[in-house]
């Protein structure tokens, strides 16, 4: 009798522990479970293209069918080499790096050589592009402008329970939520994918919006599923991960109670049986 009972608690314990360590987990891990093959459609959101703000910084470059004319309006690279800084005015000398580039001011203003000032907070890259070709055509600067904007240092952070967390650079029109995750290479499988949260400052204050990515309709309704520069993409961690983070992650519902008590117990029918 004594053998059956601590056979039935022994067996019973294990499965606890089993039980508790596969709960709900493909419910906490799959994305998209809203969404059907062949059945589920999604309005996409209207596309929020990246604007550039105060203390952002672009490069723009003229070229033009005369090389000597359009070098006028391009800022010149910087070559380092060995603590030595060699400058050209030459498209060629560009190695993508010691680029120069024009940090808009508090104001939202950039200083565009013999043009001046020009303001371009609140514009797109094609927007700025096409303001300054017209620019150099009505003053007869230049005939036949192509001007090529860039972000130079734009980013977004992605912090917490992904592969590689880190500060990533935009370097497209638009950045997505899915983008900026797969630049992390995705969450960790502690990572708790019902409540990824999005810092962003707007003005003079500091939101905090979740997405749930279990649940496709959240993700492409959600407010930030286009990325702006400087947002915080935080992914908590899930329930299993924060009771670990507690000390020696040893309480009721942990799966080292369970292995603990388990070992106990067989401890114990080894000494009834002995």
């Amino acid at each position: 009798m004594k053998k059956y009972i601590v056979t039935s608690v022994l067996l019973l314990s294990l499965a606890g522990t089993a039980l508790l360590s596969s709960c709900g987990t493909s419910k906490e891990v799959v994305y998209f479970q809203d969404m059907k093959p062949g059945e589920t459609e999604i309005k996409l959101p209207e596309v929020q293209p990246i604007t550039v703000q105060p203390e952002d910084k672009i490069s723009i470059i003229v070229n033009s069918r005369d090389p000597q004319l359009s070098n006028l309006f391009n800022l010149p690279y910087v070559t380092r080499q060995l603590g030595q800084s060699v400058q050209s005015n030459s498209i060629s000398a560009n190695t993508g790096q010691g680029i120069s580039g024009y940090t808009i001011d508090t104001e939202g203003n950039i200083d565009f050589p013999v043009i001046g000032k020009i303001h371009v907070a609140g514009m797109e890259r094609e927007e700025i592009a096409e303001m300054i070709k017209n620019k150099l055509i009505t003053e007869n600067l230049v005939k036949d402008p192509i001007v090529t904007v860039e972000f130079m240092n734009l980013c977004v952070s992605v912090l917490g329970e992904v592969n590689n967390p880190g500060r990533f650079s935009i370097d497209r029109d638009h950045l997505t939520l899915l983008d900026a995750l797969s630049l992390a290479g995705d969450l960790t499988i502690q990572g708790n994918r019902t409540k990824v949260l999005v810092l962003r400052q707007e003005g003079d204050k500091q939101r905090v919006y979740g997405v749930n990515l279990t649940s496709g309709e959240h993700i492409y309704t959600s407010p930030v599923y286009y990325l702006r520069q400087n947002d915080v993409v935080y992914v908590e961690p899930n329930a299993m991960k924060a009771r670990q983070a507690t000390v020696n992650g040893n309480n009721v519902r942990s799966t080292s109670f369970w292995i603990s008590l388990a070992s106990l117990l067989t401890s114990i029918g080894i000494l009834i049986f002995n």
